[in-house]
């Protein structure tokens, strides 16, 4: 069964079309690049998998189920802006997430913010912006989740940032779920992704695995991306 797919999938905002008869499907254990300039309707699909947005037409499923109280616990979702309460100390924010997820591990948290040298008692709002980011990624990846969603994860912070962020997400997410991450930082991700989706003024021009672009096309996906969406 497919984590997630979109059939004919439309979302409209008064006369504004953000997505357009969308169709796809994203198997267990991939993680997919979901690609596409600003306004192509990136987040718009996101959020419609997760629930917080529903359809003008056609259909979008969570493992076999239509976005809502059932697939909320299959889905952990980053948003593009940090949400996490700023008033917590990193651990009060550790068991607010046990307490809320009951698929959340614990312990593969703990681990990761002992790498960074968080301390259970710093608070949210003494961290600068990067950590907070990285923190509320350790959040998102301690779940045991079937779909993975990721809203520009790696932007607005440094190489050195990505490069964990990016570690983390590999060698965290459940081996049968699978992870979608929105981003225009192309050459960043590429490394990471098993396929690719590309997004246009809400249209899907292309879904490919990353290997078959590189042999059919001879480019990377960062360098067939520019070719597609050369102004």
């Amino acid at each position: 069964m497919s984590v997630l797919e979109c059939n004919g999938l439309c979302k409209r905002f008064g006369r504004a079309e953000a997505l357009d008869r969308v169709s796809f499907s994203i198997e267990p254990g991939h993680i997919v690049g979901l690609l596409g300039p600003n306004g192509s309707g990136k987040t718009t699909l996101i959020k419609l998998a997760n629930g917080l947005l529903t359809p003008s037409e056609g259909t979008v499923t969570v493992c076999g189920k239509a976005p809502g109280k059932e697939t909320r616990a299959a889905v952990s979702y980053l948003p593009e802006r940090t949400a996490i309460p700023t008033w917590m100390s990193t651990a009060q924010l550790l068991e607010f997430y046990r307490d809320f997820y009951p698929d959340f591990r614990m312990e593969a948290a703990r681990e990761m913010l002992d790498h960074l040298d968080i301390r259970p008692g710093q608070r949210i709002k003494q961290m600068s912006k990067g950590t907070r980011e990285k923190v509320q990624l350790i959040m998102v990846m301690s779940r045991a989740a079937q779909l993975y969603l990721l809203d520009e994860p790696i932007g607005g912070v440094d190489p050195a940032t990505r490069d964990y962020i990016l570690s983390t997400i590999i060698g965290n997410y459940n081996p049968d779920a699978a992870v979608v991450i929105s981003t225009h930082l192309i050459a960043d991700v590429e490394k990471v992704l098993d396929e690719v989706l590309f997004l246009n003024r809400g249209q899907l021009m292309l879904q490919a695995g990353v290997d078959q672009i590189r042999e059919e096309k001879g480019m990377s996906v960062d360098a067939l991306f520019r070719e597609v969406f050369k102004c």
